[in-house]
């Protein structure tokens, strides 16, 4: 029994004692079972699924569900962000944290090479083809994860990579309500960046570098020492010890007594902040006994920790349905979004990457100019100037200065997201019921990127000016017949429909230079036509649906579903195909022989197979020739650059899943348990030419993929009483990757090697060996073969002699989540844990502050104190030397392990007594607090492990930890 005494203390139980927490108190005598038992209702639950409602435990296919209350008051932008940790099965990867940036959502592992793997969103029962981000969290009522065949195969080819159905809120029957939620936050990095060596220290490294390279057969180590004393300076082009100590550093390599630096500029301090995030949302709804109603409007303001970065959002969405008659139901969903994402370079290697460059500039070199005793340079108006380092080597970003430039530059990028549906819903008679419906998804885009004639690297070109404008339109139809009629206790259901999808998009360029005069940012205040583009694209999708659904006694369920799709990315021969789906799943729990057990609330086995089709290449006309236009001296030219693949045809996905879901204990423990096996058939994959013959590919269906695990998902009631509750939710899911069938043994795609019984992100790389202790040389493992047949090792300093292997994956093993929510009278708090386990990451970030001395001026982590000298031979880190070396090129040396667990989200609020709050005309007053991505744990600091999903980092836009305050309140 648990005590109230251990109820309202302070002692954390862990959560692997959450199972025996639910067993002791729900049999003991604390608690009453109405009060502390789940109804019966919350088990048997109506979820959203492909073009209707179901019953959870007569349901044949695989859903998730995710509640409004796990998504509305996270601080993110779109629901991307806010699905990871939540679903079993579902992985959710922010590759950047650059606001208004959308997460990359894999449903149970990736689905194709080439192909996309991206799932289906559909919004209120319609397929969506904006941007996420048009959807407000606070919107929305309830998110389904469809993972299956059975629960998917009715979205045919749209929905191959699973299906995520998105319920917007609508207004409830009786009084009219008003609702007020606004939230002031504060975001910095989520992850420190890596450490860097000091001035000190970094001046004596470089010493030691040169030494090392002027050393040979004919300078001596006395001479070559002195060489670096004498040309140190020079070589790094400033001096941060002032005119007192002209060489710093003394001929041993150690720093002359007294010598300190007259400055540290962390160029991360200027360049990044702590940014505010503020978002304000109200909506008014309400109904009738034939209509209800939801409007809303929202404001989102989220400062990026980069300088001149950020997010603006205004959204507006208006949602009616209405019975205009008995035997007619119509209703409208309109929303509107603008967008402003400022969005300088953050996620390349280029010299303007905000991100790069406050790590790779070392703090001895000034962001403003400095007088000869260390003090700063002020202009006219007492201002500091800021210094542009023309000094400066070309590796330390010369003749640059972001803090200076970016807010004089222009990187904006405008969209205006218009989504619109409407519906028709007949009742010819009580079981018959007919669906006609449409909607329009239209994004319009503007990008503006500007660069500024007078500072910075845009005033040797007199600045520079690119604009872009595109447009998508999609509208789609769907027409969609139902008859649902029981038979004593048989229950039928049968589904026919028709869909139409028509996709436009169209784009436009040009770029300009040589402004004559400043701050006018304009293409027409620019002299000089630098290029002009432009291009547009089609596609049309017809689909045929039908499903049969039947159960008798509801207890026994068995499901089919098919669906022909013909798209236009293939040849007329090819166009269509036909995707199907078969499921059955048995209430066990309502045979009498189970309830004699007098163990289980509810216990349903289910099962599923089918096949699904996936058209999405990278290309709208797959079967075609394509062909590229030039200018030949004034002439025009015309070079084809794709061949013709009439025989391309649909890549299909086999689906089969068995489950078994329970409850047990009063319903205080709920769980599932399933097995999936994702087949991918006729792969679309570009398969490489030689290069002579005038193209690097061509499409073809080759090979065969193959993703299969087991998912595990527990919902908990630990502890429930008049004042206190408490749940824990977790879910577990594995993820197996294989490719089962190539056309060639191994195909090589940069850093990783595709070949039959591997995954598809299986890193292909040269093997790290180590340093040579005797001369502090890199070493690469070779595999040769000798001239008896004979598999000889070696090792090699030149990794163009290395032998590459594959050196694992950077696909998870076990990827999860853990949610705990307690509430004590009127206070709450919930938390959820992410987590991912196994896996690699290939850390191309950390490998820019890693160089051997062959870049000077460039930042150095404090790894490089452990390099290898005549008294540390034996290390990890080669010798340093300014002849390079390629030490850092990609190799197994700079895999780092991707495990790691987030603190993602912890919320804690108070609801104000109702008396307080009555007299104002208030039904609920609920102030909060709240933190994202608090915590994150793991192994190789500096790193952010939550990466791309093929496990490779590029000086991304880090993620941001992020402290909200706010209020909600109900009129």
């Amino acid at each position: 029994m648990i005590s109230e005494k251990l109820i309202n203390s302070r002692i954390w139980i862990p959560p692997v004692a959450v199972f025996f927490l639910g067993i002791i108190s729900a049999n003991g005598q604390t608690t009453k079972a109405k009060k502390d038992t789940l109804q019966a209702k919350e088990i048997d639950e109506v979820v959203v699924v492909a073009y209707g409602k179901a019953k959870r435990t007569s349901y044949t296919g695989s859903v998730a569900t995710i509640s409004s209350d796990k998504i509305n008051n996270r601080p993110v932008n779109n629901i991307t962000k806010a699905l990871e940790g939540q679903v079993a099965g579902l992985q959710a990867v922010s590759s950047s944290g650059q606001p208004g940036s959308v997460a990359s959502v894999r449903i149970r592992g990736i689905g194709s090479v080439s192909a996309s793997s991206d799932p289906l969103y559909v919004i209120d029962g319609i397929p969506f083809d904006g941007n996420i981000n048009t959807i407000s969290p606070n919107d929305i009522e309830s998110i389904s994860v469809l993972k299956d065949a059975s629960a998917s195969a009715l979205y045919g080819s749209r929905g191959a990579n699973g299906v995520i159905l998105v319920t917007t809120k609508s207004g409830k029957k009786g009084e009219s309500r008003i609702n007020f939620n606004m939230s002031q936050g504060f975001s910095s990095r989520a992850v420190k960046d890596y450490k860097q060596v000091s001035t000190d220290q970094y001046f004596q490294l470089y010493w030691e570098a040169l030494r090392n390279g002027y050393q040979s057969n004919l300078i001596s180590a006395q001479q070559a020492g002195q060489m670096a004393t004498d040309n140190l300076i020079n070589a790094l082009g400033i001096n941060p010890y002032g005119a007192n100590y002209s060489k710093p550093v003394g001929t041993d390599g150690k720093l002359l007594a007294g010598a300190k630096p007259l400055w540290n500029d962390n160029w991360a301090d200027v360049l990044q902040r702590v940014a505010s995030r503020n978002q304000v949302d109200l909506d008014f709804s309400g109904g009738s006994e034939k209509s209800n109603y939801y409007f809303s409007l929202g404001y989102l303001d989220d400062k990026g920790i980069a300088i001149e970065s950020g997010f603006k959002k205004y959204s507006t969405r208006l949602k009616i349905n209405s019975e205009v008659k008995k035997w007619l139901n119509v209703g409208a969903n309109l929303s509107y979004t603008n967008s402003i994402q400022l969005s300088p370079s953050s996620s390349d290697s280029s010299s303007d990457n905000i991100i790069n460059v406050g790590r790779i500039i070392p703090s001895f070199y000034p962001y403003y100019e400095r007088n000869a005793d260390g003090s700063q340079k002020l202009d006219l108006n007492g201002n500091p100037i800021f210094d542009f380092g023309s000094y400066r080597p070309t590796s330390a970003f010369q003749n640059q200065n972001l803090a200076a430039t970016l807010p004089l530059d222009k990187n904006e990028n405008r969209e205006d997201n218009f989504s619109g549906k409407g519906f028709l819903d007949f009742s010819f008679l009580p079981e018959l019921k007919f669906k006609s419906s449409f909607s329009v998804d239209l994004v319009n885009y503007n990008g503006h990127y500007y660069t500024n004639p007078l500072l910075g690297q845009g005033a040797e070109i007199g600045g520079s000016v690119t604009k872009t404008n595109s447009r998508t339109f999609s509208y789609t139809t769907s027409n969609i017949l139902t008859y649902d009629k029981k038979f004593g206790q048989h229950h039928f259901n049968a589904l026919a429909g028709q869909e139409f999808y028509h996709y436009e998009y169209q784009t436009i360029s040009g770029s300009r230079s040589q402004f004559s005069l400043p701050y006018y940012y304009e293409p027409a205040a620019a002299s000089l036509l630098g290029g002009f583009t432009g291009s547009s694209d089609k596609l049309g999708l017809l689909s045929f649906l039908g499903k049969i659904e039947y159960d008798y006694q509801n207890k026994y369920f068995i499901s089919g579903s098919v669906r022909s799709d013909g798209s236009s990315r293939f040849s007329p021969d090819n166009r269509w195909g036909t995707f199907w789906s078969v499921g059955g799943s048995w209430k066990a729990s309502s045979e009498n022989f189970i309830k004699d057990l007098n163990v289980f609330n509810q216990l349903t086995l289910r099962a599923s197979y089918g096949g699904q089709g996936n058209d999405k290449l990278k290309t709208y006309y797959a079967y075609q020739s394509l062909y590229t236009f030039y200018n030949n001296l004034g002439e025009p030219g015309t070079v084809a650059n794709k061949l013709p693949t009439p025989d391309l045809k649909w890549e299909t996905n086999i689906n089969l899943n068995v489950g078994l879901e329970f409850a047990i204990l009063n319903n205080r423990i709920k769980g599932n348990v399933e097995y999936f096996k994702r087949e991918s058939q006729d792969l679309l994959f570009e398969m490489p030419l030689a290069p002579s013959l005038g193209f690097t590919g061509f499409q073809a269906n080759i090979g065969k993929l193959q993703n299969s695990g087991f998912e595990f998902s527990l919902f908990t009631t630990p502890v429930r009483t008049k004042y206190f509750e408490w749940n824990v939710d977790i879910n577990l899911s594995t993820l197996s990757n294989t490719i089962t069938k190539l056309p060639k043994g191994s195909i090589i795609s940069g850093t990783k090697l595709l070949r039959e019984g591997g995954s598809v992100y299986d890193f292909y790389l040269p093997t790290w060996v180590g340093v040579d202790p005797s001369n502090g040389k890199p070493l690469w493992k070779t595999i040769i073969t000798d001239a008896n047949g004979q598999t000889v090792e070696g090792t090699t300093s030149e990794i163009g002699k290395a032998t590459r292997e594959i050196q694992g994956s950077s696909l998870p093993k076990l990827v999860g989540g853990i949610t705990t929510n307690l509430a004590y009278k009127n206070f709450d708090l919930s938390a959820l844990l992410t987590f991912r386990i196994g896996g690699k990451v290939l850390d191309t970030d950390y490998t820019s502050i890693l160089s051997g001395g062959n870049l000077p001026g460039r930042a150095w982590s404090e790894e490089m104190l452990n390099r290898w000298t005549p008294e540390n031979r034996y290390t990890d880190v080669p010798a340093l030397n300014t002849t390079t070396n390629n030490w850092t090129s990609a190799s197994s040396r700079f895999l780092y392990s991707a495990t790691y667990a987030r603190l993602k989200n912890v919320s804690i609020g108070y609801t104000l007594p109702s008396d307080y709050f009555e007299r104002l005309g208030l039904k609920k007053f609920r102030i909060y607090v709240q933190g994202e991505n608090l915590l994150t744990f793991y192994k190789h600091k500096g790193m952010d492990p939550e990466q791309t999903l093929d496990g490779t980092t590029y000086y991304r836009y880090p993620a941001m930890r992020t402290v909200t305050f706010g209020i909600q309140a109900t009129l």
